[in-house]
């Protein structure tokens, strides 16, 4: 029985699966804590990894990390980290974002030329904050990649000269193009004002390097790509991954070019390509509601399945640290229809149908880009409250499916690591388990308050 090792190195932690290469089946597993805030020194990633894989990344035949998106990590001629990455959810950047975009063609120019349209989250716009804010650290910078190609990096044992990453996370560079499969140097030269050495975009189910161990190395990929993969998602699937953020993707045969920026346009991690739509906002907002009634995650659900649909009249926009998508870095939450009458149960669901509404605009957005989910997958932390699975068919519209509980963003790191050794054409396909099936009725009337709500504010953000 040969074993494979599939790492998530994503914003709060680190998790190591080990598993079988032939059935999918886990074999161990293990986690270690990342610090908080908005950047990270990168060698806290390893620390994490080291601690998570302890027993576990030694007994593996190959190994591939999957990562958190975006992160900037700079690095000087000596291959030294320059200043802490800065993570995806770090908007500092949100001018630069806006400066770019105006200044260098707008948002279709960067959509037709990156698939993506500039927001604080990408990785152009870190370097290009980093070039106008610590000048004297870009003058240090000579190469720049993203967090799961320095952690893949630092299993090799190589210099950034011999660095790797794949198509998925280069497609959320802002300087990389899933249409043309290549790098676009002009839009990185834009961001950060001159060229920096780039890591080598591997095939899919390519061997990168081997570990000291002499495991195989497998690309790695983004932590959405991660999941698509280790989901197994066909065409027509669309996922809502309720973690920290909330992300709505399913993989296409053609690249998204999204000109209105609600769509990001990603490729995915066997070649085709994943649509996406991110809101920063999700499990988060019931976090904050639970602390807020002062109640625990049973309570909770308790009380927003008390009250009735539509919550008494009361809407939450869940923007609570700024949005992007829509792209409203320095958005704040709106709680509108309170009055006296409030319970704490329109309360608590409030915040579960607003957190919902926002994932259901990433839907609606799908479809625009031609993407008509056909079956809907709920996955992530908060998949877990009764509340979410109760409440969300009503939300979306349309059915939905809750695969079992998994690391999925590691299991498709694995998956990825046993496709490198296997040499297949084609990944492995491993069974994930029953889904349990959820319907219910279209809430139209609470689509209609919170799309009221949603249009409102973002008329008195344009006239700010």
């Amino acid at each position: 029985m040969s074993l494979v090792a599939g790492v998530d190195s994503s914003t709060q932690s680190t998790k190591v699966l080990l598993v079988e290469s032939e059935t999918g089946e886990i074999v161990d597993s293990g986690r270690a804590s990342h610090p908080d805030g908005t950047e990270c020194p990168p060698e806290a990633w390893w620390e994490a990894l080291q601690e998570a894989g302890k027993g576990l990344l030694e007994r593996a035949e190959a190994v591939a990390v999957a990562g958190q998106q975006h992160g900037m990590v700079a690095l000087d001629a000596d291959d030294r980290v320059v200043r802490p990455a800065l993570l995806w959810n770090d908007t500092r950047s949100a001018p630069q974002a806006e400066r770019l975009t105006a200044e260098h063609g707008g948002p279709e120019a960067w959509a037709a030329d990156t698939g993506l349209v500039l927001a604080a989250s990408f990785t152009a716009t870190k370097l290009a904050w980093l070039a106008e804010h610590e000048p004297e650290n870009a003058a240090k910078t000579v190469s720049v990649m993203l967090p799961h190609d320095w952690l893949t990096m630092r299993l090799r044992g190589v210099t950034a000269a011999d660095a790797t990453t794949d198509r998925s996370d280069a497609s959320g560079t802002g300087y990389w193009s899933p249409s043309a499969g290549d790098y676009v140097t002009d839009r990185l030269v834009q961001a950060f004002g001159r060229e920096l050495a780039l890591p080598r975009v591997a095939a899919p189910n390519e061997i990168v390097g081997r570990t000291p161990w002499g495991a195989a190395v497998a690309p790695g990929t983004g932590d959405n790509a991660g999941a698509a993969l280790g989901l197994g998602l066909g065409t027509g699937d669309v996922v809502v991954s309720l973690g920290t953020s909330g992300t709505v993707f399913g993989v296409s045969d053609g690249p998204a070019a999204d000109p209105s920026g609600l769509v990001a346009g990603f490729a995915d991690a066997t070649g085709r390509f994943l649509p996406l739509v991110c809101t920063l906002n999700a499990a988060r907002v019931l976090d904050t509601f639970r602390a807020l009634l002062g109640v625990d995650h049973a309570e909770f659900d308790a009380l927003a399945l008390e009250a009735a649909p539509g919550a008494g009249g009361l809407t939450l926009l869940p923007y609570l640290d700024g949005e992007r998508t829509p792209n409203r870095p320095n958005a704040t939450g709106v709680i509108s229809g309170l009055t006296t009458g409030a319970t704490r149960a329109d309360l608590a669901r409030a915040a579960v149908e607003g957190m919902l509404s926002a994932q259901a605009d990433g839907l609606t957005a799908l479809a625009s880009q031609g993407l008509q989910a056909q079956r809907v997958l709920l996955i992530g932390g908060a998949s877990a409250s009764e509340a979410v699975r109760r409440i969300a068919p009503s939300v979306f519209g349309v059915d939905v499916e809750v695969p079992p509980t998994a690391e999925y963003v590691a299991l498709g790191a694995a998956k990825q690591a046993a496709w490198a050794l296997s040499g297949s054409e084609n990944p492995p396909q491993w069974h994930v388990g029953e889904t349990a099936r959820l319907s219910g009725s279209a809430a139209t009337a609470v689509s209609e308050q919170y799309a009221t709500l949603r249009d409102e504010t973002s008329s008195w953000a344009s006239h700010q």
